[in-house]
């Protein structure tokens, strides 16, 4: 049975990522938010230290992500590295989810390469900071709607197409492309090939001015006659039209709670300096008293206080179900279609409850609300969540309700 209270074991983990997220991502946070492209290379000793916490066995505090392999040998149950991950995601998202974003080898293609490679591939890839591309011109929400195509040539695949808002783009080491081996096989033929830097004719177009996530930089990318090896290619390289898309969501189960934690983290922010703002003013929350019976503002707090613990439950619940080799794809999409939601609905209202204070550059509360959006929109938006959830629950196919 899950037990929603963090694992005693992941103490230190978590009190080791409050205090990088207070030491290192507090104090830059405003820096970066200014200096948008600009490296922040105060993370370059943190990404060591990280390093080395995962070469010496310890759990993973980035959004590195876990092999779902490493938990298929268990008995009982088992509080491992996807809910380390994602508590530790939390701590340093509360100090700044665009510099967690920026985190050298913390980047969601790790996830997904982390998600669907096999042994070999897992450790020739060790070590490289990976971005990934899902997102075209004409292809958003849609994944199965991808038009970048990949043609078996021998010992190699030749992809052509472009890639938009690919995170951490320009600085990663290679990029998880997602690409078609047939279009005319739909979902199916969907597949992720890990691209590296430098490779002939995959071209850095532009990066992207943002909202929020500044410190992160959002790459676009063009794919002309781009051939990769046949290694490269993550998971299966058959198509298979009954087992469909389903190669390729796993990637999405990895990566969908960790997104929802970054969600949480901001949240998580946001009330922690409403609360003191509230208390400065003279707002008692009152936790024994009905909201009705309370100020206007406390009752305010109350209501996004609960959004944030359904949104953090949630999310711990993704997490463990992974560890615990348990299906969790509807979890995965609930948890990230609450906390995405709850994420940019409590910042934004804790900008209101803070005033003209929340609304300028003497607090990060106005900062924390900008940052919040991305993470109700990338790794699937929040209406392609609810379909997904929808599907999941009614039992219903992609044909049956889109």
């Amino acid at each position: 049975m899950i037990n929603l209270e963090p694992p005693k074991k992941f103490a230190t983990l978590v009190h080791q990522a409050r205090q990088s997220a207070t030491e290192f991502f507090r104090p830059n946070s405003r820096k970066y938010d200014h200096a948008e492209h600009s490296y922040p290379v105060e993370l370059d000793m943190l990404a060591s230290v990280l390093d080395g916490l995962n070469s010496a066995g310890g759990e993973g505090g980035g959004a590195s992500g876990i092999r779902r392999s490493d938990n298929t040998k268990q008995e009982g149950t088992r509080n491992g590295g996807n809910l380390s991950t994602v508590l530790g995601t939390i701590e340093l998202c509360w100090g700044d989810v665009g510099l967690l974003l920026a985190l050298p080898r913390q980047g969601l293609g790790n996830a997904a390469i982390a998600s669907v490679a096999d042994e070999e591939q897992a450790e020739r890839f060790a070590g490289k900071w990976a971005a990934m591309a899902i997102t075209e011109p004409d292809c958003g929400s849609d994944s199965a709607a991808i038009r970048t195509t990949a043609v078996e040539d021998g010992d190699e695949y030749v992809l052509n197409g472009t890639k938009i808002f690919v995170t951490s783009g320009e600085r990663a080491d290679a990029v998880v492309v997602w690409a078609t081996l047939d279009p005319a096989q739909g979902r199916a033929a969907i597949k992720s090939f890990v691209v590296e830097k430098g490779t002939p004719g995959f071209t850095l177009v532009r990066l992207e001015h943002k909202l929020g996530i500044r410190a992160s930089d959002t790459a676009e990318f063009h794919l002309e006659n781009v051939r990769v090896p046949k290694e490269n290619l993550l998971g299966s390289p058959e198509i298979n039209t009954e087992r469909g898309f389903a190669g390729v969501m796993q990637t999405f189960d990895n990566t969908r709670p960790l997104v929802a934690a970054m969600a949480v983290g901001v949240a998580k922010a946001a009330l922690e300096e409403t609360r003191e703002l509230l208390a400065e003013a003279g707002v008692e929350v009152d936790y024994d008293r009905p909201a009705g019976k309370q100020s206007a503002a406390a009752a305010t707090f109350l209501q996004l206080e609960s959004d944030y613990e359904a949104a953090y439950l949630l999310t711990l619940q993704a997490a463990w179900m992974a560890d615990n080799s348990k299906p969790n794809s509807l979890q995965a999409s609930m948890a990230k279609a609450k906390a995405g939601r709850a994420g940019t609905d409590i910042t934004l209202r804790c900008v209101e409850l803070a005033g003209t204070f929340g609304y300028s550059e003497n607090s990060l509360l106005e900062k924390w609300a900008r940052d919040a959006k991305i993470l109700d929109i990338f790794e699937g938006t929040q209406q392609i969540q609810q379909l997904v959830v929808a599907r999941r629950l009614l039992g219903k196919s992609s044909k049956e309700l889109r």
